[in-house]
């Protein structure tokens, strides 16, 4: 029991001893603790006061950059606004000069014309004295003049109005005979003032274009090596004429001319194919009817081929593009075609060349020059067709042109280069005087020796129709007429007036190339006879 109690006793005198021993070492702790905590409450309030002073001193800095930059963006909107001040001040005064040297000007002229008026009115009064004195004088010299008029009709014995009749008869033929001269130079002035530029863009697209001009003929001579080759040619009974004939549409005429055979056919496509044809047959020697028909379908293929290449190669030269293959085709055809003895298709490329020449120099912009040539190189593809038609040829082209998806501007030009449709393109009269010069200047077409003979004649005729005519002479090929007159009925004031009016009827009732000369001529012989 006191063990018991003795245990008890000591355990609660241990656990006393252990209660305030773990109170002095909680309590060490405890202080321990506050001492770090207020160590560290102490660093963290001098991080936080130099943190602070930190922020204050960048928001300083920061505070400080924006006024710097703040200042410089002012001095930068008020150095351009100083400068567009300046700049408005500097027009201002400009204007304001500008405004004073017109001011000065207008002061000037009203000056001038203030000046101007006092000398008109000061004129007026001069002429207005003249005229006063001038009336008085021709009251004087009316006077005058009809007591000179009753003095001469008391020395002629003729009425003033008998005389007057008499001077006006003689001033009438005076003032003729001078008007028709006067006439005369006015219009020789008005024809070369109202055509020099016209004449002046001619002459040079003449210049500038050299085509050659090949009359063609309606035969062609085939020359042999020998005649003995002519009767492989007939043939049998004629047999191997009649099928080249047949197969050709060319007569063959083989007479006694050495080594040659001639070809005749109005159609030059067809003469070439009869040559071509001939040509081989010749040189392979097997010469047949059933041979003769298989080389001329050759040969007309291989023309075909060669019309392509012709058309492709005439469009290359003239620098046109994306031509219908069957234009091209035409274009090429129109080498075997002549007109009036003028190859077409050297006609056509000097006509488009002309036309291109022409727009450019009236200054029509280079797509109306294109468009021009173009025109000027198809203008006659109705002269070729490959079936006849009752349609002119210039319709037929238009047609062709159309169906060719052609511009209509070309259309309506190839259609109206001999006026028989309206003209609503710039580009139609251009191509009509170009067809014109191109055809009617010397050495072009052959003319046929009826008409041309016909139009001397006329000539001829046309002078002798007027008085005083003795004989007239058409010469240089109708270049020039020369009218002889009789002297005694003719005086040299009549010839000037005689050559006008006969070159005036020329001009408005004859077609001619060219122009004409008419020369009038007056020579007075005196013949005595001493016997």
């Amino acid at each position: 029991m006191d063990s018991t109690i003795v245990a008890v006793v000591a355990a609660v005198a241990a656990l006393l001893i252990g209660i305030f021993l773990g109170k002095i070492v909680f309590a060490k702790n405890t202080q321990k603790q506050v001492e770090d905590a207020e160590t560290l409450s102490k660093k963290i309030l001098d991080d936080a006061k130099k943190m602070a002073e930190d922020a204050r001193i960048h928001s300083e800095t920061l505070k400080e950059n924006k006024l710097l930059e703040a200042k410089e963006h002012f001095s930068q909107l008020k150095s351009a606004y100083d400068k567009d001040v300046t700049q408005r001040s500097q027009k201002l005064v400009e204007a304001e000069n500008k405004l004073k040297q017109q001011q000065q000007g207008v002061n000037d002229k009203t000056a001038a014309l203030q000046k101007q008026v006092t000398e008109n009115e000061q004129l007026k009064e001069n002429l207005t004295r003249q005229t006063e004195a001038m009336n008085i004088k021709r009251v004087e010299l009316e006077k005058h003049h009809e007591e000179h008029v009753k003095r001469l009709e008391k020395v002629a014995n003729l009425s003033a109005e008998q005389a007057k009749m008499e001077l006006i008869e003689v001033v009438k033929e005076e003032a003729r005979t001078r008007a028709m001269a006067h006439v005369k130079d006015i219009m020789e002035e008005a024809k070369v003032n109202a055509t020099k530029e016209a004449k002046k863009i001619i002459i040079q697209s003449i210049q500038r274009t050299a085509a050659e001009q090949t009359i063609e003929n309606a035969i062609t001579v085939f020359n042999l090596e020998s005649d003995e080759i002519k009767g492989q040619i007939i043939g049998r009974e004629g047999r191997n004429i009649r099928a080249l004939e047949a197969a050709t549409g060319v007569d063959l005429i083989i007479d006694d001319t050495p080594e040659a055979i001639v070809l005749s056919c109005f159609d030059p496509f067809r003469r070439e194919v009869a040559r071509l044809a001939l040509q081989r047959l010749v040189q392979d020697g097997r010469i047949h009817p059933a041979r003769i028909e298989e080389v001329v379908e050759k040969t007309k293929k291989q023309l075909e081929e060669q019309l392509m290449e012709i058309g492709e190669r005439t469009i290359i030269e003239l620098g046109i593009h994306g031509l219908h293959k069957d234009l091209v085709r035409i274009v090429g055809k129109m080498r075997f075609r002549s007109s009036y003895g003028q190859n077409l298709l050297m006609h056509s490329k000097e006509t488009a060349n002309l036309c291109g020449i022409m727009a450019a120099e009236l200054g029509l912009g280079k797509k109306v020059v294109q468009l021009a040539k173009r025109a000027g190189l198809l203008h006659d593809i109705g002269k070729v067709p490959d079936e006849e038609t009752e349609l002119s040829h210039a319709l037929l082209g238009a047609k062709l042109a159309e169906k060719a998806n052609e511009h209509p501007a070309i259309v309506n030009a190839i259609g109206a280069h001999h006026d028989e449709m309206e003209m609503t393109y710039i580009i139609s009269p251009i191509i009509q005087a170009c067809d014109a010069i191109s055809g009617a200047r010397p050495g072009a077409r052959r003319e046929m020796m009826q008409s041309y003979m016909q139009r001397i004649k006329d000539l001829e005729n046309l002078a002798m129709a007027y008085n005083g005519v003795e004989k007239a002479y058409a010469i240089q090929a109708g270049r020039e007429l020369r009218v002889i007159v009789e002297a005694d009925k003719v005086s040299d004031a009549d010839s000037d007036r005689l050559s006008f009016e006969i070159a005036d009827k020329i001009q408005k009732e004859m077609q001619y190339p060219g122009q004409i000369k008419v020369t009038v001529i007056r020579e007075l012989r005196a013949v005595n006879i001493a016997r």
